[in-house]
């Protein structure tokens, strides 16, 4: 069994930041109780907000605790889509944001049976598409961003944002399977964890890797304040401005030193294959 189905506390702080980042809007009908979507105005423009939340009644039981599965991921694509379907001839394509707080992708003989693999890459090329199409996409994340839960649904975005926060983890894989395919304990991983930042779960560690933009520190992350709100709107408008101005692509994730490597391989590839 894994990591993700031993531990049955389902995390409330997407749903916490969804809830108040779209108070007053307009939420998108015909979604099921685990995503959720609503239409709001940030500073002048259309935006939608998109969110994979826990819901204990969902008919996939390796789904309940805001974990990715197919109902997830076909209905994250239905949002993007529809958007991008509803903004096709319009010059200021709305922004989405997708409010990441997810556990991994849900783990399961019916997911597998049913096709998990295409409702997650059915949510993951929506946000791409929508991103190549002229919308602005933009991954605010609350809480746990885990294995293909993450692929899914946020890490196509333009831009990635993190709270500074304990709660908040970024990796593929949670530490318990991580420690068995390596033929390691969790201690060890932790040990090598220390020195090389992508073994790491925190977030500052993430950072390092050169893949956010920005890293918000925030008084209450589980119950954001009115300032904690205002920071996050305004620094989503600035990602909003900051991608409005750049390619929209994702060569942003290459400028950190850490990934010079990386960004060097990818310049004599491109040079290659000219």
């Amino acid at each position: 069994m894994s990591e993700q189905h031993t531990n049955t506390a389902a995390s409330q702080r997407g749903r916490v930041w969804f809830e108040a980042l779209v108070a007053g809007g307009s939420p998108v009908a015909g979604l099921p109780d685990s995503v959720q979507a609503a239409d709001i105005e940030l500073a002048g423009r259309a935006a939608r907000v998109i969110a994979v939340l826990p819901d204990p009644a969902n008919r996939f039981p390796r789904a309940r605790n805001g974990e990715v599965g197919l109902l997830e991921g076909w209905n994250v694509a239905r949002a993007v889509s529809e958007a991008v379907k509803a903004d096709a001839d319009r010059e200021d394509k709305r922004t989405l944001i997708a409010v990441v707080d997810v556990r991994s992708q849900a783990y399961g003989r019916r997911e597998e049976a049913f096709g998990i693999h295409l409702a997650l890459a059915a949510a993951g090329a929506a946000y791409a598409n929508a991103r190549q199409q002229g919308h602005p996409v933009v991954a605010l994340i609350v809480g746990k961003a885990m294995s293909g839960g993450f692929l899914a649904h946020g890490y196509q975005a333009n831009r990635l944002i993190a709270l500074n926060d304990p709660k908040v983890l970024v990796h593929a894989m949670y530490q318990a399977a991580a420690a068995r395919i390596t033929l390691r304990t969790v201690e060890e991983l932790e040990k090598l964890a220390a020195t090389v930042a992508p073994m790491a779960y925190d977030i500052g560690n993430y950072a390092k890797l050169g893949l956010l933009w920005k890293l918000l520190d925030v008084e209450q992350a589980d119950a954001p304040t009115a300032d904690d709100l205002s920071q996050v709107r305004q620094t989503l408008t600035a990602a909003v401005a900051d991608i409005l101005s750049s390619p929209r692509d994702l060569s942003c994730r290459l400028g950190a030193e850490t990934r010079a490597a990386s960004a060097r391989v990818r310049q004599l590839l491109r040079a290659q294959w000219a």
